[in-house]
């Protein structure tokens, strides 16, 4: 049994609060990239979800850039999952026999490990103002599920150590 932390407090956190770096497969050398905001003012009144983005791969020196106006959020785990801007498939997602867990980034992926690990989890007040529902809320049920936690864990475990560079 995996020791469960007392509490965990929804920090009401969204999707778009882990846009600013994404993990991705590169197209080319199929290594850990990078999609970053590209370094350009987004102007008066730009929202960060359309501000252009990056593809940096540091292992064969692919650059590419994006400035469309499309975005394809991901909605669901039963399908793999890309980034919302090139369309590569996420470096931190694996395939549970429940469907597909995902991340951004290690920031992303911690926030999913704290809430699943915690035994106590606490949403926002119902008078809370701001979004109503938040990236925690959002998590399928099977993620919500106490008796999934190991294996759920095990799954966060392998995508941690995919980045650390060890194999998994």
């Amino acid at each position: 049994m995996v020791p469960t932390s007392r509490r965990f407090r929804d920090p009401r956190s969204t999707e778009y609060d882990f846009i600013g770096l994404i993990i991705v497969r590169c197209p080319a050398c199929q290594k850990a990239a990078r999609v970053v905001p590209a370094p350009q003012d987004p102007g008066p009144g730009g929202r960060i979800l359309f501000r252009p983005r990056r593809l940096i791969c540091r292992a064969c020196g692919l650059s590419r850039v994006w400035s469309g106006r499309r975005v394809s959020l991901t909605a669901g785990t039963a399908a793999p999952v890309t980034d919302p801007y090139f369309g590569m498939p996420l470096w931190l997602r694996i395939e549970t026999r429940h469907g597909w867990l995902w991340a951004y980034n290690l920031e992303h992926l911690d926030l999913i490990r704290r809430f699943v690990q915690a035994s106590l989890r606490e949403r926002a007040p119902w008078y809370d103002t701001g979004q109503s529902m938040t990236l925690v809320a959002r998590l399928p049920a099977w993620m919500k599920a106490a008796k999934n936690r190991d294996e759920i864990l095990r799954a966060v475990g392998r995508l941690h150590a995919r980045v650390a560079g060890r194999p998994t």
